[in-house]
């Protein structure tokens, strides 16, 4: 395993041990202590490299402030402690260039979860989490690739609660207004509304024009929740609404990476809003981040993640009292056994599935799920179905999703769709699929979205050797010449 680069420390600034993270290690030696520091990670979604040496350096000091990954991982190992009480020092005094203003350092760390790059490394690792900041601003993306994502997701500064909420404007949720043009103020029930209103018109766009065009957008409104919840409110019941709604809308951001085909991106969005989730006890909130995180896995090809994100969902939301909730995270369970091929299991969980799903809607469902009716249980169940193999059951269960869809979703009957010509290609019946797929070609005026148009690219490369067959021809062509998304 690769161990951390060693980074010579300043002269004028000589390593200190850290006793205090030394006795958090107790009696374990540094190698089974940097175990429990990665399956730690793991628990939350992150990966990091941590070995016996590591655990050595930050003993020494020569690691002062861990980066943001291995903040999020101590942080959850070692609730309601401060990195200073971890004993490292404070992240403005190790930046490595002049020290900054007082009104440019960032706020402490407690009062929103570390965010995490969205890039990997070969090995699964996330992306930065080997490499200490004990000489570098992890703000300057010149020196510090590894953290540009925090940079392109920094939290505004100066402008408070105002530009906080104004940042919203770019999908039309508030009024533009800068630092100058108002006070800054502490956080009230408008902002929190503004933010709760921004992430349900984020889910309306996406459920109507799919991911790839939003995606970019909605940076910004990401950045202005964190903004808010620095900005600090005097209100535990507002504080609470900022918590809940930043965590809904990092999960909504990742659904849009997720759908446009930024696997990484998506994963660090989800973490966002499951440390969120730790930070503040909302099980609302983290079981919707696993239930997430359980859809991304069994897309990105880690079926067996899938099943224990989906197994922690189940249990985070068992005390919510959702029937609905539960009937959903059983399909996300069954998602990650057919990607196991463990077919008895898909099947168990379907049971489940279904028998919750058949107890009807409740007030205690969640807000998120307006999607999830009888379409999408059947369009879940024909991707299990699809990915056994068991073609005839996959293409049954995705032309009821397609049929049963409100027209509302245009997104989903494009994806179910998809999924019907795609299921009927390899089960034998060409003519069928292509009928089916110049059906998404249709939808794909309206709706853009990396996965659908993947999916559809698979289709055409099954249906290519049956290009004589009645109608294939005119798909295989239309396909070919259809702009691709970006």
């Amino acid at each position: 395993m690769a161990s951390s680069t060693v980074t010579p420390p300043r002269p004028d600034r000589p390593p200190r041990p850290n006793l205090a993270f030394r006795q958090l290690r107790g009696q374990r030696s540094p190698a089974e202590f940097a175990a429990l520091v990665r399956r730690a990670a793991r628990e939350i979604g992150e990966r990091v490299s941590c070995d016996a040496r590591y655990i050595g350096r930050v003993e020494a000091g020569e690691i002062r402030c861990p980066n943001y990954a291995y903040e999020r991982v101590f942080l959850h190992m070692f609730p309601g402690r401060t990195l200073t009480d971890l004993g490292f020092a404070p992240r403005a005094s190790v930046r490595g260039r002049g020290a900054r203003t007082a009104g440019d350092a960032p706020l402490a760390h407690t009062t929103r979860p570390a965010l995490t790059t969205s890039e990997t490394r070969e090995a699964g690792e996330t992306r930065g989490a080997r490499e200490p900041y004990d000489t570098q601003d992890p703000y300057d993306t010149h020196h510090n690739h590894e953290e540009s994502d925090v940079l392109r997701r920094a939290f505004m500064t100066g402008g408070g609660a105002t530009v906080a909420a104004a940042s919203l404007g770019p999908l039309g949720l508030a009024r533009p207004a800068s630092a100058a043009e108002r006070p800054v103020r502490r956080v009230g029930a408008s902002e929190a509304g503004a933010l709760e209103e921004a992430v349900r018109r984020i889910r309306v766009l996406d459920d109507r024009h799919g991911a790839d065009g939003l995606y970019r957008r909605a940076a910004a409104p990401l950045r202005a929740a964190y903004a808010l919840l620095d900005a600090g409110t005097t209100r535990q019941a507002t504080a609470d609404r900022l918590h809940s709604g930043a965590g809904e809308l990092a999960i909504s951001v990742g659904w849009l990476a997720h759908d446009s085909g930024r696997f990484d991106d998506a994963r660090s969005h989800y973490a966002e809003a499951l440390a969120t989730s730790r930070m503040t006890g909302d099980q609302a909130l983290e079981a919707h981040a696993f239930c997430n995180t359980a859809f991304l896995a069994r897309d990105a090809g880690r079926p067996r993640e899938a099943v224990r994100a989906a197994q922690a969902a189940q249990r985070a939301a068992r005390p919510l009292g959702s029937p609905r909730l539960m009937s959903l995270l059983a399909l996300r369970e069954a998602g990650g056994w057919a990607g196991l091929a463990d077919r008895a299991g898909c099947e168990q969980a379907l049971a489940r599935a279904h028998a919750l799903h058949e107890q009807g809607p409740s007030d205690a469902d969640p807000e998120w799920m307006t999607f999830y009716g009888e379409a999408e249980l059947a369009g879940l169940e024909a991707q299990c179905w699809s990915t056994l193999g068991d073609w005839t059951r996959a293409s049954r269960h995705a032309r009821r999703a397609a049929e049963l869809q409100d027209p509302h979703f245009t997104r989903n009957i494009a994806l179910y769709t998809a999924e019907l010509a795609d299921d009927l290609a390899r089960g034998g019946r060409p003519d069928e699929a292509a009928v089916a797929g110049m059906r998404v070609l249709d939808l794909l005026g309206q709706v853009q979205s990396s996965r659908i148009q993947g999916m559809l690219a698979g289709t055409a490369r099954v249906l290519l050797p049956h290009r004589r067959v009645g109608g294939v021809r005119e798909f295989l062509d239309r396909h070919a010449s259809a702009p691709r998304g970006v």
